[in-house]
């Protein structure tokens, strides 16, 4: 398979699994050596579940199929530009290279407002519309020392 193979094929899981009431339509594929080893689609509606987006899924897919929790090595081909949550989990995942169709704009068109999400990021934490509030901060870095001094950790 080539490239337009690999995202057409995230482009029909958008399709597909929108037509069956699954969630919206988004569909990603993740790719490695020119293999898909994970596939996602919307299933915010169908899991109750806000993190169920196409990415993410397609990458817990990923992981569990390579027994891994990177994906360094991998593309990953997504039906519409990534939210900041999916973006954020690409990055994190190690993905090497991320190809995607439609733009945040054009999810915006059809009432899928991520511009919110990624205006709210930039605001420092005293600006944004969720209140955040810093509490416990001695014992909770305690925990992190321990993890610093931690012989058998596994980095990631």
């Amino acid at each position: 398979m080539n490239r337009e193979q690999f995202m057409r094929r995230a482009i029909e899981l958008s399709r597909q699994k929108m037509q069956a009431g699954e969630g919206g339509p988004f569909g990603a594929v993740v790719v490695k050596d020119g293999t898909i080893v994970g596939e996602g689609w919307n299933c915010v509606t169908s899991r109750n579940d806000p993190t169920a987006h196409a990415e993410v899924v397609a990458i817990r897919d990923a992981c569990a199929r390579l027994r891994t929790f990177t994906l360094q090595g991998c593309e990953l081909y997504t039906s519409c530009e990534p939210c900041p949550m999916c973006l954020a989990a690409t990055y994190w995942a190690r993905v090497d290279r991320l190809y995607y169709g439609n733009t945040i704009q054009d999810a915006a068109d059809i009432d899928f407002d991520d511009f919110y999400f990624y205006r709210q990021l930039s605001l420092p934490i005293g600006e944004r519309d969720l209140p955040m509030i810093r509490m416990l901060p001695d014992e909770a870095l305690e925990v992190f020392g321990e993890w610093a001094r931690k012989p058998d950790k596994t980095p990631y």
